[in-house]
């Protein structure tokens, strides 16, 4: 169809210059039909380029008034510039960067385009090994410029660049860096979803998009980024809904193929008022209502899982649940297990099999319930991820007391032998109960979602972008056996048992030497509520030292005691309720977090010395790398165990400072803890469904960013810095 268009346009083009050759056959009429009506300039940002740096090319057009030149989408009709690139050896060229166009209706059609000047830029790459020379940049630009009818032009273009070994920017650097806040924002500030409206009819079907509306109202539009298979019509019909999202219905035409799943382009606002219009990038899939569910997208995985076959993540998904229990997240449940099978050898095999299953259901169900929260939060449109939990302050409270406790209770301050609850604080005085055993599965899987293990990030990224429920159940449900699975082997085998020492005293001692790992584990979560609560979170350590000493008053006096035990319970209840009424909901106030958006924009130190953070946007490291510094990025968390080891080991370290300074790195921190969407999908646009994720950039915007292993060591960071300055 716009094939046929563009045909229909150079008819009437063909025609019009023929009548204008008739009537002025040397062009020099008042028509000017045959005089250029455009001009294009080939600027350099830079008189001077050393080898291995980028410089900016701008293909300066200036129209005649009433002519427009076309966008990289023309639109209904039209052609988009283009260049053909003549460059010495070791000089390469990129893709044209295209400042926002303007929409506009012309010979009938709507295009997207430019009228008076604009300036087209384009990336020059110079080698690394490229020789000093005074090198000729040249081109040949050719372009379609129309006003009432549509002329194809070309000219030829050159300048002059010197690469040397110093960096001297040019007398036009001032339009580059003018040009440069012409161009879409592409740092994730604005996020957009699709999705049909109906069925198709015949190789039609409508599309409605929608993202934040901001000030501009209904004075916005998408604009399509080009394919070969479908046309997205530049026509629009936008309204605005309360929810004060902008929603913009268009026609898709599909010229061959499956229907597209998923679109790229500009989110635009306020197309009217030229000085005030403002594009966003935007990539997002499109999802299909017509069979009943909102959720479904509309086609295939996205592009990083496309090369990964379900059972290979499957796979994955089982391997990286076996090594989730040598985790530090999961440690101090182990040594519960441990001591829960040395107490289990002396009883029947059929009873130490129950517990080992029902163990592994304790797990097997924490999944289910995981997963199916998943599936709902995606169902509701909103973005899950792995952990999710943990960004959830009062979530985090809770666990921080559940954990405490059962740290106390190994620590013999008092027993709970009723109930789930003392089972699963490894109680060695009576025998491990089914209750028991089923909360040790459940407390596992709490404690392991904070991490993210070797081999189990690449299958939770696949389960957090699929679609299909079932598939997302069935990698949860094969990390849940992959986690639960050295523990049913052993109570179905209780020969193995047998390597384990005897029942004895030393269990006591053992038990007591176990509650430091789960003290370790409590302050952890207590270091993380420090995120959620500011400075509010000293009430914490308060209540949580009354609640200590109300477990040791019931646990010494009333368990313990022989008189007044009923005084000691009450001592003990009021200890509990007092702090909880006065330390928690009155001083705390822990149901009201801190807004998040109270926090200060800056650097951050963890320690003095310590590599100095800045806050992580896709614009800033954008900046730093056009700046031609090399860029590391830590996406973390507070929550995340693992993410903690990384920096403490392997990233904030003396030999690892050394060479960001020496190689004048940037260090960015992407902090996930409160789990920002803005995180979420640049996580996923990399394949990951949670923290940690480590990148490593170089100056050379032509190469991708280097993603380092979940589990780091210093070698591995030190290696990776250093390559990326080469």
């Amino acid at each position: 169809m716009r094939a046929c268009r563009l045909c229909f346009i150079f008819l009437l083009t063909f025609v019009d210059n023929l009548n204008a050759q008739f009537e002025d056959p040397f062009g020099v009429g008042q028509s000017g039909a045959a005089k250029p009506a455009t001009t294009v300039k080939l600027l350099l940002s830079h008189d001077t380029a050393k080898p291995g740096s980028t410089v900016m090319a701008g293909l300066a057009l200036t129209m005649d008034d009433g002519w427009h030149t076309y966008w990289i989408n023309p639109g209904e009709a039209g052609i988009a510039t283009d260049v053909e690139w003549k460059l010495p050896k070791g000089v390469s060229a990129g893709p044209i960067q295209w400042p926002t166009p303007e929409k506009f209706t012309a010979l009938g059609s709507v295009g997207y385009g430019y009228h008076g000047k604009t300036i087209l830029l384009v990336p020059l790459v110079i080698a690394a090994g490229a020789a000093p020379v005074q090198a000729t940049i040249s081109g040949n630009v050719s372009w379609l410029e129309c006003k009432e009818s549509c002329i194809p032009r070309d000219q030829q273009v050159s300048a002059t660049l010197t690469i040397a070994g110093t960096n001297a920017r040019s007398a036009a650097a001032a339009k580059f860096d003018a040009a440069k806040r012409k161009l879409p924002e592409t740092v994730g500030k604005l996020s957009a979803s699709a999705r049909w409206d109906g069925e198709a009819r015949d190789d039609e079907r409508t599309l409605l998009i929608e993202f934040a509306a901001g000030r501009s109202g209904v004075d916005a539009d998408f604009f399509s980024m080009p394919s070969e298979s479908f046309e997205v019509s530049p026509k629009s019909e936008v309204t605005v809904s309360g929810e004060a999202k902008v929603r913009i219905k268009k026609t898709v035409t599909k010229y061959e193929g499956a229907w597209p799943s998923e679109l790229a382009g500009l989110a635009v606002h306020n197309l009217k008022d030229h000085d005030k219009t403002e594009a966003f990038e935007v990539k997002f899939p499109i999802y299909s209502i017509s069979s009943g569910d909102p959720g479904t997208p509309a086609s295939q995985t996205p592009p990083f899982a496309a090369g990964n076959p379900l059972w290979r993540m499957l796979l994955y998904a089982f391997i990286g649940g076996l090594i989730l229990n040598v985790m530090p997240c999961v440690l101090p449940v182990i040594s519960l297990k441990i001591m829960g099978f040395v107490n289990q050898s002396k009883e029947s095999p059929a009873r130490v099999r129950l517990l080992g299953m029902l163990y592994g259901a304790g797990v097997v169900v924490s999944f289910l319930v995981l997963a199916g929260v998943v599936i709902g939060v995606k169902s509701a449109g909103e973005l899950a991820s792995w952990g999710m939990q943990m960004s959830n302050p009062q979530f985090v409270v809770l666990l921080t007391v559940i954990i405490m406790l059962v740290a106390l209770n190994l620590f013999g301050l008092f027993e709970v032998t009723l109930g789930s609850v003392g089972a699963a604080a490894g109680s060695v005085v009576t025998r491990e109960g089914a209750g028991g055993a089923f909360f040790n599965g459940v407390l596992a899987t709490v404690l392991a979602t904070p991490c993210t293990a070797p081999f189990l990030a690449p299958a939770l990224g696949f389960a957090f972008t699929q679609t299909n429920p079932v598939i997302v159940l069935l990698l949860f449900v094969t990390v849940a056996l992959g986690l639960a699975f050295p523990y049913v082997v052993l109570s179905w085998n209780p020969r193995l048992l047998h390597f384990l020492p005897k029942p004895g005293p030393w269990m006591e001692k053992f038990k007591v030497a176990m509650g430091f790992p789960m003290l370790a584990t409590g302050v952890w979560l207590f270091t993380v509520s420090i995120e959620y609560y500011g400075g509010r979170v000293l009430w914490f350590g308060i209540f949580l030292t009354v609640i200590a000493m109300a477990a040791w008053v019931f646990g010494e006096f009333f368990q313990r005691g022989i008189k007044r035990r009923g005084l000691a319970l009450g001592i003990a209840g009021a200890l509990a309720l007092g702090g909880v009424v006065f330390g928690l909901e009155g001083q705390m106030q822990w149901r009201t977090p801190t807004d998040p958006s109270e926090a200060k924009a800056g650097v951050v130190q963890d320690f003095p010395g310590g590599i100095r953070w800045h806050r992580w946007s896709q614009e800033a490291v954008v900046k730093a790398r056009e700046a031609g510094q090399p860029v590391l990025v830590d996406f973390t968390a507070k929550w995340c165990a693992t993410c903690i080891w990384n920096k403490k080991t392997s990233i904030d370290i003396d030999s690892v400072r050394a060479v960001m300074a020496d190689k004048k790195f940037k260090a960015f921190r992407a902090d996930y803890t409160r789990r920002p969407d803005y995180i979420t999908e640049e996580l996923r646009y990399r394949g990951r469904a949670g923290v940690p994720l480590v990148l490593v950039f170089s100056p050379d915007k032509t190469r991708e960013p280097e993603m380092l292993p979940e589990l780091l060591t210093a070698e591995t960071v030190v290696t990776a810095l250093k390559k990326a300055t080469r």
